[in-house]
């Protein structure tokens, strides 16, 4: 769970830093905490996928699938991204994506895809896609992370190259679609986080 108080989060880093967003109540959007953004953004920024001390979010291409309020996309926007396209097809994940789009003014830099992430519609056009760094935040034991992996590459949602970060719960199994291999994993509380590598 996020590191929540009053229906919000924060982003973690960057130009954003500091700003809250908004989260709707209940249970049915569990967006990625605080600490555990920081932890992984520091590898996409510092670790092994910034060789030679470039970071994987610099000038990034991102997609920010099972968005939720979008706090992966927008941590990456804060972060240096060039742009994001969030997918999601619940109206609450769209409502407070679109309100925390607006309060960052962030609008040049994403677009909002209602789809289901297994069923994708052909790729956006440049500047949107290919993406190179993805976010998928499934709802947990779903089984949903495969399908919408194997869609993303066959679709051409994802870059040659392009680093993919899953979260999973703890317990989850799961095996990496074709095309996709795992590169790196991680275990934070309740949640695991596998990094994967679209064509390594």
């Amino acid at each position: 769970m996020a590191d929540r108080s009053a229906g919000t989060i924060r982003i973690v880093a960057g130009q954003w830093r500091g700003r809250k967003l908004d989260v709707p109540e209940g249970d049915a959007i569990r967006p990625t905490g605080e600490r555990q953004r920081k932890a992984l953004f520091d590898i996409l920024g510092h670790g092994r996928f910034a060789p030679g001390g470039v970071s994987l979010l610099q000038d990034a291409r991102v997609l920010d699938v099972f968005a939720g309020t979008g706090a992966l996309g927008l941590e990456a926007l804060s972060r240096n991204a060039a742009t994001c396209v969030f997918v999601d097809r619940a109206p609450a994940a769209r409502r407070a994506i679109e309100a925390n789009i607006k309060m960052l003014a962030a609008g040049p830099r994403t677009r909002f895809v209602v789809a289901d992430a297994t069923k994708l519609p052909a790729a956006p056009p440049e500047p949107w896609a290919p993406a190179n760094l993805a976010f998928l935040d499934p709802p947990y034991r779903s089984g949903l992370a495969d399908a919408a992996l194997a869609d993303l590459a066959a679709r051409g949602w994802l870059a040659a190259g392009a680093v993919c970060l899953v979260e999973l719960a703890l317990d989850e199994a799961f095996e990496a679609p074709a095309g996709l291999s795992q590169v790196d994993s991680r275990s934070y509380g309740k949640s695991k986080f596998v990094f994967l590598a679209h064509g390594a």
